[in-house]
């Protein structure tokens, strides 16, 4: 049976000489895998293979069997044309930080239209930008654990450290290592009650405190979702956030 889906590419890798898989995180079916035939042709002009890179957003016709491990799409253009997401570095890396994150601890066949939209609109509102993003990768990493279901719980004040291990914040030093400290507290406290994106940049702190803060939320995906491994692309984002 044939439906129609909106998708968020994840990775794509090739199949063959003109085909590809590619896994999108769709409105209605959560994650999936799609086998694509003949999208590869070697011409430019007639190439759709440019479609299907990673953090586009598609809209997709495609073909739904449950228990499938490899569904097909029938059709699919784009849903949003980028205007600098590719051309720009900061931008681009944010958005492979952030496929990399959802292909990591998605599962199938698990669905997440709340989290698919807020996906969807967070990529759009970085195209749109010209600065003030560079705590986005912060705020999707904490927004995307609050709709997987292990959100933060409390709000930083005469309790002043967030304890990773129990998702919550406490008065005193946990008893354990999965902490963080006053500082850190704060600037996530400052993230998680943004009002919007826009408000992201009154969060005000440098690069270091930003890896850290990526380390240490890493560390938290790795207590509450079996079998996380952590993500490569925050080295990336390192390099090309000030």
């Amino acid at each position: 049976m044939l439906h129609k889906t909106a998708g968020i590419v994840l990775r794509t890798v090739r199949y063959g000489d003109t085909s590809v898989v590619i896994n999108i995180f769709t409105e209605l079916f959560g994650i999936q895998s799609y086998l694509v035939n003949g999208v590869r042709t070697g011409k430019a002009k007639t190439s759709r293979a440019n479609l299907l890179q990673p953090a586009n957003l598609l809209d997709l016709v495609v073909y739904h069997r449950e228990n499938k491990n490899l569904q097909r799409i029938s059709d699919f253009r784009l849903a949003y044309l980028y205007r600098s997401l590719y051309a720009d570095a900061v931008k681009n890396s944010i958005a492979l930080y952030t496929v990399e994150l959802l292909d990591k601890t998605l599962r199938q066949p698990e669905t997440h239209p709340e989290l698919f939209w807020f996906i969807s609109d967070a990529l759009q509102w970085m195209d749109r930008q010209e600065h003030g993003t560079a705590n986005l990768p912060l705020y999707i990493t904490l927004r995307v654990a609050e709709l997987l279901g292990f959100r933060f719980y409390g709000k930083y004040g005469h309790t002043c450290y967030l304890d990773l291990q129990e998702g919550t914040f406490v008065a005193d030093i946990p008893h354990h290592p999965y902490f963080l400290d006053e500082v850190y507290s704060r600037l996530t406290d400052q993230l998680l009650h943004a009002p919007d994106l826009d408000a992201l940049k009154d969060t005000i702190m440098d690069k270091e405190a930003r890896r850290r803060l990526l380390v240490f939320y890493q560390d938290y995906y790795r207590i509450h979702i079996p079998g996380f491994t952590g993500l490569r692309s925050p080295d990336i984002l390192h390099e090309v956030l000030e």
